[in-house]
């Protein structure tokens, strides 16, 4: 029987459920179900990934890896935690390679058994260590700042390209010159920040082309929206995404190697390559520039170092060119969600009562048979 999430006692120190493994946390996210519990080996836990395990409401996460091994405030292990979602931290790469898919794990305390056998042994951190451990990270990347510039103005003296040359384009099947473009990546807030974009109208009202990076497709469908183009590798997309109609584009590096490619071959689906410097992001963008969009509007990007340390890249000059490349139609969307968020505040509710019951008294005053069944009242009741 598959356990439900309302059914595990988090005090017990016991639970048990099925295993499902990927050492790709983006990947295994579309595989998971209620109750499930996620095996990763996945160091330096990412927001965005954790939002993506608690979202798929699994019983626990055991990580072959330390979520948070203190290079960069990684916040995903305080995510699961915050979240009532049990966490064993760094059982080893010989615990992860010994579970199989689907196999029933039962996790006591902080030790991992398949069938009464002890696969591995880690940690259960609390939220208060990992506080302490992220503050310690926090002043660990200040020392860090000075080795990522340097990075970035390397890439900056060593590829001009990037800003100065034109993307090789395939035919592009919908038509984006003069209209807005909706760029979606699945970046920190992307939930929220799109979903407050549809319900503002901007979506129904502007009928902007939908641009989907990797799984940011799979945004897009999760609202109710169907991307027109999927740029990216091709490793977290859905096969949901795969199959919507949109156009294909896989991102290749300089040289022509490109791994998505592989998968959408094996998969028998019709797919374009575009070759070029920097991130899937990057290239989304460069696309809707130079297919002369009117305005891009980006949502879920990744701007602060976190965000390129979470992709393991040591510098961001390829996305600083491609910003200076855009910035005049570029609006970033990123925190859309916090800014617009309101709620009904008791004295507005007061007001918007009192402003109704004022209405309806000038209407009994100025309506003549309203007036007449008013007098009628007052006079029976005196008599």
């Amino acid at each position: 029987m598959r356990l439900r999430r309302r059914d595990i006692n988090l005090t017990s120190g016991t639970l048990e459920a099925p295993a499902r493994v990927d050492r790709r946390t983006k990947n295994l996210i579309s595989r998971l179900r209620v109750g499930d519990i996620a095996v990763i080996n996945h160091e330096d836990l990412d927001r965005v990934a954790a939002e993506g395990l608690v979202s798929a409401r699994v019983a626990a996460v055991v990580n072959a890896s330390q979520s948070l091994s203190g290079r960069y405030p990684a916040l995903g292990a305080l995510v699961l935690l915050k979240s009532g979602i049990p966490l064993i931290d760094g059982v080893g790469v010989s615990a992860f390679n010994s579970i199989r898919e689907g196999e029933t794990v039962s996790l006591i305390n902080n030790r991992v058994f398949v069938d009464g056998e002890l696969r591995g042994k880690g940690v259960k951190p609390t939220i208060d260590e990992l506080e302490r451990r992220l503050e310690l990270a926090r002043e660990a990347v200040r020392g860090q700042l000075g080795e990522f510039a340097t990075n970035t103005l390397q890439y900056l003296a060593d590829e001009p390209e990037l800003i100065t040359d034109d993307l090789e384009l395939p035919e592009i099947v919908c038509s984006i010159s003069q209209r807005q473009v909706l760029v979606v990546v699945r970046g920190i807030d992307y939930r929220e920040d799109l979903s407050t974009l549809k319900r503002s109208g901007y979506v129904s009202e502007m009928r902007p082309v939908l641009i989907g990076v990797d799984g940011g497709a799979d945004a897009l469908l999760e609202v109710g929206l169907t991307p027109d183009l999927i740029v990216g590798d091709f490793d977290s997309v859905s096969r949901d995404a795969l199959d919507c109609g949109a156009q294909l584009l896989v991102h290749a590096y300089p040289g022509g190697e490109a791994p998505g490619a592989t998968r959408l071959e094996r998969l028998g689906f019709e797919y374009a390559i575009v070759e070029g410097l920097g991130t899937s992001e990057d290239i989304a963008m460069r696309i809707a520039f130079e297919k002369s969009a009117e305005l891009i509007v980006l949502v879920g990007s990744h701007t602060s170092m976190a965000d390129f340390f979470d992709k393991g890249r040591r510098g961001m000059a390829s996305t600083f060119l491609t910003r200076m490349k855009v910035s005049s139609i570029l609006v970033d969307a990123k925190g859309v969600g916090r800014l617009y968020r309101t709620q009904v505040r008791k004295r507005d509710l007061a007001l918007l009562v009192l402003s109704a019951i004022f209405t309806l008294a000038v209407i009994a005053v100025v309506t003549e048979p309203v007036r007449l069944l008013l007098r009628t009242l007052w006079l029976n009741l005196g008599m």
